[in-house]
């Protein structure tokens, strides 16, 4: 049976996921220990303020795909993460045209923070694994901004970044699940995931403040079918591995 991709994988579970589910979910996972495996309905309280009750009973099966399919080992992480990295630092670019001061702010630190990871990314990618081919079939998952201004421009970027720091959010916890090679690695990792967290929080109160929405798969959902993961418009698929 050919493996998933992980990022095929961590997007299924996103296409899956609401708001408030996804959320709840990341921030118990940030929670718990970076070496669980797998989590099964019964390690989440039912009826608590951040986690719906149907989502006790999907959480198990949710998380064993996860941890069953696909998985990234290190070098593929470090290269995938580049690429969607590059992806953010493009879309964040846009924001300098938002005539809001606290989205061109949030865009000149995200542009900041993963240029930096970016780099270093690289830098161990060419030490380490200089077999490692970062030559994905990157599809972008999120929509050109290019064309976009005022409200349009913010919305936009805020229902699809969601989405992306959903993805980068998992991916970052599958890999902490397998373990890595590298100290350093687990490190970036650990903040990839955390940070990205807080920034989903923050980017779900802008919806709600601003334009009175939340986010509902803005990015574009794909399709399972019995040729495997078919990716709606607007969606990623990583390297054929």
């Amino acid at each position: 049976m050919r493996r998933l991709p992980a990022l095929v994988v961590t997007l299924v579970v996103v296409a899956v996921v609401t708001t408030m589910a996804a959320v709840g979910a990341i921030a118990w996972a940030i929670q718990g220990n970076d070496s669980q495996g797998r989590m099964g309905p019964g390690m989440m309280a039912s009826g608590s303020s951040s986690t719906p009750g149907w989502w006790d009973d999907s959480w198990g099966s949710m998380m064993g795909m996860m941890s069953s399919a696909g998985v990234a080992s290190e070098p593929e992480y470090l290269a995938e993460m580049v690429a969607h990295h590059q992806e953010a630092v493009t879309a964040a670019g846009e924001l300098a045209r938002s005539d809001r001061a606290e989205m061109r702010a949030f865009g000149e630190s995200i542009v900041k923070t993963q240029s930096a990871q970016i780099q270093q990314m690289r830098s161990w990618l060419k030490d380490w694994y200089p077999e490692q081919s970062t030559g994905l079939d990157y599809r972008p998952m999120m929509r050109d901004l290019s064309e976009l201004s005022g409200d349009q421009l913010d919305q936009a970027f805020l229902q699809d970044m969601i989405g992306h720091h959903m993805a980068a959010v998992m991916m970052s916890q599958q890999l902490l699940w397998r373990g890595t090679d590298h100290g350093e690695v687990a490190e970036l990792a650990r903040t990839i995931r955390d940070d990205q967290h807080t920034e989903i929080v923050q980017m779900q109160r802008w919806l709600a403040q601003w334009f009175d929405t939340d986010w509902r798969g803005g990015m574009g959902c794909g399709t399972w079918s019995d040729q495997g993961w078919g990716m709606g418009p607007g969606m990623m698929w990583g390297s054929g591995r």
